[in-house]
């Protein structure tokens, strides 16, 4: 008797759900392409952990080296950073090298875009990728294609990411430098 009781029940939610089903799938059809969003993603997220590891191999390569210029220089018994010239070629010789990887990074990001058929030319990949990742924003009528455009905003949140992690060992850099602990 039960099984009688719930075929009814069973059916209306069959229905019900071929209903959400049918709804979403329409629904999936008028976003107009949000499914190529999935691939967006993916390339996105690929490519924000390739260019933070980048970024901190290359902080942890200046921290080592200037810890290692500071050991040498102590134990010659120069006195360079004690210099106002000496602080500040230490802290240009840093902010250089940062923007040397963020400029790497960037070419990363203007390779995928070239790759994924986003941007046609070299050129125009290069500058919507300097424009995203400085959070600036397209310098003209440059635009990814459609089904990338996701893209572009992740590059952003990316160079966020990534100048803020410039931006903090630059001060730390600064501070031990006027504390006189670098070089």
């Amino acid at each position: 008797m039960k099984q009688h009781c719930t075929a009814p029940i069973q059916r209306a939610q069959s229905k019900s759900r071929k209903k959400v089903v049918g709804l979403a799938l329409r629904y999936w059809d008028t976003m107009n392409g949000w499914g190529a969003w999935d691939t967006n993603w993916i390339w996105s997220i690929a490519l924000i952990a390739i260019t933070i590891t980048i970024h901190a191999i290359g902080v942890v390569f200046l921290a080592t080296a200037l810890q290692r210029l500071t050991d040498r220089a102590v134990h010659r018994g120069h006195s360079f950073g004690e210099s106002g010239l000496g602080s500040v070629v230490t802290i240009v010789a840093v902010a250089l090298s940062l923007m040397i990887f963020h400029a790497i990074e960037c070419f990363i990001w203007a390779a995928a875009y070239l790759h994924l058929g986003a941007i046609s030319s070299p050129a125009d990949a290069i500058l919507y990728s300097v424009d995203s990742m400085t959070t600036r924003g397209s310098s003209s009528d440059l635009y990814l294609e459609r089904q990338w455009r996701v893209m572009g905003a992740t590059e952003a949140g990316d160079g966020m990411l990534l100048f803020g992690v410039s931006t903090a060992f630059l001060f730390y850099v600064m501070v031990r430098v006027w504390k006189r602990e670098f070089v």
